[in-house]
């Protein structure tokens, strides 16, 4: 797919390409016309490239996947399913796991919560540090964004920004309601990151959330940190329809243990480095964390309440039967 072909395929909401694609937007004709070299057509944006910088949302095998991408991709447009079932919702009590410094995959969450069978995730290859996906819940189509503590730990860098603007877009033009599911130390920080022009990047969820005409629900699973957990929740944690934790979920102005040796460094610096000082840190991180813990926030109306994991899919199900699409506004999707 090159030249004008690619720049139509550009335009689209979503691309589904197979293995054996090659797109680019000059072909070997007009590459070696401009005397940029002779190459082959399968040296030409191959599909294990054009996934991995996001220009393919939905990479399959052959073309009979491509088709079956394409109808289940199609279907979360044509309204709510009568015909749904749920996974067992025990399940989701053990995702998170009891060590709060452990790593997991919140794509067991996002399984977990969803009509079994509906979960199509997009842009797989790109923007890794936050998943986004299609799904139903009680045959509702809705849009589901997580982060990946398995990246960066969670952290928001620009590429998964950039991801996450553009998909709250494609929902908010369709009229999907969205799902956030926070588990992120913040965005990710540090002059390497700033070359990537990540402040212009990730304010882009920002922008793009103010603008959204659909119901946005968060849940926090975890770490609900600093200007990256605003971000995952529409720009702040009353910003939602509602905000909700579970028991695991935990808060600050910036990650526990970074806090602690910021604000508390000359404390430390004045006991001799050994197990005193190692014991006083303990118990300044143990004293931040009953501060910010979910039970606490709920307590004093940051969050809306604290629920049993078991029970975020009722809730969500009673969330997307009261709120309300908005008006049609401007349907626009931004390219990338």
């Amino acid at each position: 797919c090159f030249a004008g072909n690619a720049a139509l395929l550009g335009c689209s909401d979503v691309i589904i390409a197979t293995r054996a694609s090659n797109i680019g937007m000059g072909g070997p004709a007009m590459i070696e016309g401009g005397g940029l070299g002779v190459f082959k057509p399968e040296q030409i944006g191959p599909s294990s490239v054009q996934h991995a910088n996001g220009v393919i949302d939905v990479l399959v095998d052959d073309e009979v996947q491509a088709v079956a991408a394409a109808r289940h991709y199609l279907s979360f447009f044509q309204g709510r399913r009568a015909d749904w079932s749920a996974p067992d919702q025990r399940a989701l009590r053990s995702v998170v796991p009891e060590n709060r410094l452990r790593v997991y995959d919140t794509r067991a969450a996002m399984a977990g919560l969803v009509d079994e069978g509906s979960l199509l995730a997009l842009r797989t290859g790109f923007g890794i540090g936050i998943h986004t996906a299609l799904a139903r819940i009680e045959g509702r189509p809705v849009g589901l964004i997580a982060n990946n503590p398995l990246h960066l730990g969670g952290a928001i860098d620009a590429d998964a920004a950039d991801k996450a603007a553009r998909f709250m877009q494609l929902c908010n033009a369709h009229g999907l309601p969205l799902v956030s599911l926070i588990d992120t130390p913040g965005f990710m920080v540090g002059p390497e990151v700033e070359q990537t022009a990540q402040v212009r990047h990730v304010s882009r969820m920002f922008v793009t959330a103010a603008h959204l005409r659909v119901p946005f629900f968060s849940v926090v699973l975890r770490k609900g940190y600093g200007l990256g957990a605003m971000g995952m929740a529409a720009g702040g944690l009353h910003a939602p329809v509602f905000t909700v934790a579970w028991p695991t979920g935990e808060f600050g102005a910036m990650g526990l243990e970074g806090a602690v040796r910021l604000g508390f460094k000359k404390e430390l610096e004045a006991l001799p480095e050994g197990p005193e000082r190692e014991a006083l840190y303990q118990k300044l991180v143990a004293k931040s964390y009953a501060n910010g813990e979910a039970m606490h926030m709920a307590a004093t109306l940051e969050i809306d309440a604290v629920i049993d994991p078991l029970d975020t899919r009722a809730w969500l199900a009673r969330g997307l039967a009261s709120a309300r699409v908005g008006a049609p506004g401007l349907r626009f999707i931004d390219t990338w």
